[in-house]
């Protein structure tokens, strides 16, 4: 059985690493979203870039730090403020951190890489290769990411610490794509100004983009982007990797490949609660969401990856205190 210390080191590191990915991402689409479709930029820089920041939940020290809401602040706030504990900066420290603590468990390539990463985003000029080239400075962090995620495929065992680190990812790609697609759901609602409008089509383009599902939307709907078709491919596709749905699956697989429980079955409470999660997926529609509310409906999934994040804490890392005394005095007695 793999010690809860390193179970968590490995979980966080993987976290972590796929919300800086995240960010990164999401920053990059946005940025280029602005060159691209002037209009944004040029009538509501706040109704652009504040729905990001609400996205992450940092809306509170976003306004503890910052006077104005544009381009400059949001880009500082989420890339680089140390302040900031979601930035891409705070995630890859603490990321590197997690994979320093478990050197023995991760590949040498691995360790590497992730190191690599941290020196490029603490390095000197890193606002320095923003400036010159945000696209550059952004597509660096993600194919870093990607190259950290085929690195662990390629040259970990296939063993607890392996699953630990695909739940961890899966875990926060789930609720990443939830707010990705939250930031966006008052385009559904019939009070929405803008819908059907230029601004709300490229808009819906980049929330597919910020997922990296555009081209994958495209092969299964080649007609025009439709709000209520793009919320439904990212909640419940089965084969993309980055919808709710397939993540939920791919978490709950892991989860009973650590405890060995039977698919069908759960061991604990986490297993249980991404269980039912998985099975409120698999049976719901886009229907059952407009019925709820979009708004309510990524709320409420929210909430329950919250849920199943907690139980993992509870059931893998969490030491029942009877359990550490008499690890403490058998090791005394060693």
């Amino acid at each position: 059985m793999m010690l809860s210390r390193v179970a968590d080191a490995l979980y966080w590191m993987s976290r972590y690493l796929e919300r800086a990915e995240n960010i990164s991402r999401i920053m990059d689409v946005n940025l280029q979203l602005m060159l691209d479709y002037r209009g944004v930029s040029d009538a509501k820089p706040k109704e652009h870039w504040e729905p990001l920041v609400k996205s992450l939940g940092d809306e509170e020290l976003f306004a503890e730090l910052y006077k104005k809401t544009d381009s400059r602040t949001v880009t500082d706030f989420l890339t680089f403020n140390k302040k900031n504990p979601n930035s891409i900066l705070s995630c890859l420290v603490v990321a590197r951190e997690n994979a320093r603590s478990v050197r023995d468990q991760i590949s040498l390539e691995m360790w590497e890489e992730i190191n690599r990463l941290y020196l490029f985003i603490r390095s000197t000029n890193a606002r320095e290769v923003w400036s010159s080239g945000a696209h550059d400075f952004y597509r660096e962090i993600k194919q870093s990411s990607y190259q950290i995620q085929g690195l662990a495929g390629a040259t970990v065992t296939r063993d607890e610490g392996r699953e630990f680190t695909r739940l961890g990812r899966f875990l926060e790609r789930a609720d990443m794509t939830s707010r990705i697609l939250d930031v966006k759901y008052h385009i559904l609602s019939p009070g929405a100004g803008d819908a059907g409008s230029p601004v709300d089509t490229v808009q819906w383009a980049a929330v597919l983009r910020s997922c990296t599902a555009y081209e994958a939307y495209q092969q299964l709907n080649a007609s025009d982007l439709v709000p209520w078709k793009v919320a439904e491919f990212l909640i419940f596709a089965d084969s993309f990797p980055r919808s709710i749905r397939f993540c939920v699956k791919t978490l709950d697989s892991s989860l009973h490949q650590i405890s060995g429980s039977a698919t069908g079955f759960f061991a604990n409470s986490a297993e249980k609660q991404s269980g039912r999660l998985l099975s409120d997926l698999t049976y719901s529609g886009i229907e059952d969401v407009l019925k709820t509310g979009l708004h309510e409906y990524l709320d409420q999934i929210q909430s329950r990856l919250n849920d199943i994040g907690l139980a993992v804490f509870e059931n893998y890392i969490v030491y029942d205190l009877s359990d550490l005394e008499r690890e403490i005095q058998t090791q005394q007695q060693q």
